[in-house]
């Protein structure tokens, strides 16, 4: 038995899943277990599929590593909720980027920048 929630709905696109308090509203993310004693307070809630990022870093590690630099960052979304992740791209976020989550076998999930339309 995988105690462990889900974090992705079963629509289509997928969504990234939180749940919301009952009694109070209040939203927790990653989503409360179906296994959890606390499950009958809360509901599931599908996340906006983009938002904007709220304060980023970029990670160096070392060389000997032979990993590549990379983005973790804040992302907002409405309701309102702010998730923490990896930003995938060659080029450097800026605060107020808009994001798309996408899932992602080794992290679950990442932030993938949504191009400006010209």
């Amino acid at each position: 038995m995988n105690v462990l929630p889900s974090l992705w709905g079963g629509e289509t696109p997928q969504r990234l899943l939180a749940s919301r308090k009952l009694s109070s509203g209040e939203i927790t993310f990653p989503p409360v277990s179906p296994h959890s004693p606390l499950a009958a307070q809360y509901e599931p809630l599908p996340l906006a599929t983009e938002g904007a990022i709220y304060s980023y870093t970029v990670i160096h590690p070392s060389p000997r590593s032979g990993l590549a630099p990379f983005a973790l960052a804040y992302l907002d979304l409405p309701g309102p909720v702010r998730i923490f992740g990896r930003v995938v791209g060659s080029e450097r976020p800026a605060i107020g980027d808009t994001c798309r989550i996408l899932r992602d076998d080794t992290f679950g999930y990442v932030f993938e920048r949504v191009e400006a339309h010209q």
